[in-house]
């Protein structure tokens, strides 16, 4: 028989253990790896890229020089990098915003972003992607892949200084069944593809061209 002490210690015990668990990982020289199904706190690293195995809960990620994948089915509050790209599985949950500074970003499908997606040079692209904020780049092509619905709009900068050894402008493609809420604001050239079957904001900056194929003309 458990004497109601001894009860009550071992509640307190197996309600601490999850608390336990979400270790927090900081590193300047390293990857960092979230094993599958384990419970994270903060993952930071300065040199040395980011993995958050399947299953897997972290809140904020990020590291200054390297990528961060993130495996099907985890959860995350923010993932954030300088130098490297960004890719998320299917059916992950990512709280806050993602964000890069020179690296691309993808999202597959079933996943959710509660926040916006932004880098500055290198191109973003979803799948089947919920996304409650916007998409934000200056350098970088834009895809809404099919099924794919953003919430606050697009936006793509000017470049700031010198442009140099640039081939071309930016391409941004809203996919079959997509739909892009708010607007579509374009402070520099961009070629711009909807599909037919998409739904858009208003558009300023740019002309639409209307496409019914399953992916855009190649230039």
């Amino acid at each position: 028989m458990i004497r109601p002490r001894t009860a009550l210690l071992l509640t307190l015990a197996l309600a601490a253990t999850p608390a336990l668990a979400q270790q927090e990982i900081s590193k300047v020289n390293g990857s960092i790896t979230a094993e599958a199904g384990q419970a994270y706190g903060d993952l930071d690293t300065v040199n040395g890229s980011i993995r958050v195995a399947d299953g897997a809960t972290a809140e904020d990620a990020s590291t200054v020089n390297g990528s961060i994948n993130v495996g099907d089915k985890a959860r995350v509050d923010s993932l954030e990098t300088v130098n490297g790209s960004i890719r998320v599985g299917k059916d992950v949950q990512v709280r806050k915003d993602v964000e890069t500074v020179n690296g691309s970003i993808f999202t597959d499908r079933g996943t959710t972003v509660g926040g916006r997606i932004e880098t500055v040079n290198g191109a973003i692209g979803l799948v089947a992607t919920q996304l409650a904020g916007g998409i934000e780049t200056v350098n970088g092509d834009i895809t809404v892949g099919v099924g794919s619905h953003v919430k606050g709009g697009i936006k793509v900068e000017k470049p700031q200084g010198f442009r140099l050894n640039v081939k071309r402008d930016p391409r941004v493609i809203i996919g079959p069944n997509a739909i892009v809420d708010g607007p579509l604001v374009f402070e520099r050239p961009v070629t711009l593809y909807v599909h037919t079957s998409a739904k858009i904001g208003a558009v300023t900056g740019a002309t639409a061209k209307p496409f019914s194929t399953d992916t855009a003309p190649a230039e």
